[in-house]
């Protein structure tokens, strides 16, 4: 037990030492960025939308109906990005899971720490996020506010696997195929701004695959509570199933890198 918290406190002194660094440059993709969705979104093109009448929404406005989907789209952005160039950064540029496995510290507690850097940096973004959201009113219910740790997994469960193919690269052209082809694709069709019901049958099946629509479909159903629990749970299991799976390959990914 000595031994993992002396690993773990090793971690948190590199992480904290880190951000203190760098959290500057991470205000505007964490936070301006996330506030201009919502203002242009839920407000500007919310009150056209509420002009024709909410009946299509259940009753609700436009801004409650997309910002719990725009605080699980922001929690996967941030993964993604947290998960992408800084990994390959560790193993190809800078290299600094080399000096850290020069320590007591194996390839396996290296990713668990740059997970929990993950972690960090997405909670404390929706954090602020839904503080936001609240005080425009986004918030359909209380219930809402739960969707923190849903959005806190839905960015766990993108940063995993997305760990793990970075641990894959040998350049960062591979970045530019899941930014193109998982991140925007996943961000229009999960369901964040409309129904995913009104897209034809072969893209809404795709959009059941991704692990964002689970969150945002989760975190709506808390905040307007009208939460299933047997749906809820499906959900649940689905995001943790891409979150440990992940993280078993990624570990796999770093061990081979580092020891090899």
């Amino acid at each position: 037990m000595s031994v993992v918290l002396e690993n773990g406190r090793r971690q948190v002194d590199y992480w904290a030492t880190v951000y203190k660094r760098t959290w500057k440059g991470s205000l505007v993709s964490s936070f301006l960025l996330p506030l201009l969705y919502l203002a242009a979104m839920g407000i500007g093109l919310g009150s056209f939308v509420d002009g024709n009448g909410s009946g299509a929404l259940g009753g609700i406005s436009y801004l409650q109906f997309i910002a719990p989907g725009l605080l699980a789209s922001t929690a996967l952005q941030i993964a993604v990005g947290e998960s992408t160039y800084p990994v390959l950064g560790g193993i190809k540029w800078q290299k600094f899971y080399f000096s850290m496995i020069a320590t007591p510290l194996r390839p396996a507690d290296v990713m668990y720490g740059q997970l929990a850097f993950v972690a960090f940096r997405v909670l404390t973004t929706c954090v602020v996020f839904l503080l936001v959201i609240a005080v425009f009113g986004g918030l359909a219910t209380p219930w809402g506010l739960l969707g923190l740790p849903v959005a806190l997994l839905v960015g766990m469960a993108a940063a995993a696997p997305v760990c793990a193919v970075a641990t894959r690269l040998d350049n960062d052209s591979g970045f530019a195929m899941i930014f193109r082809f998982g991140v925007i694709p996943a961000f229009l069709f999960s369901g964040a701004f409309f129904p995913v019901s009104q897209l034809p049958n072969w893209i809404e099946w795709l959009a059941y695959l991704s692990p964002l629509w689970h969150g945002v479909e989760l975190s709506r159903d808390l905040s307007l509570n009208t939460v299933d629990p047997l749906t809820a749970l499906g959900n649940l299991a689905y995001l943790a199933a891409w979150f440990g799976v992940g993280t078993w390959f990624a570990v796999r990914g770093l061990t081979r890198r580092l020891i090899s």
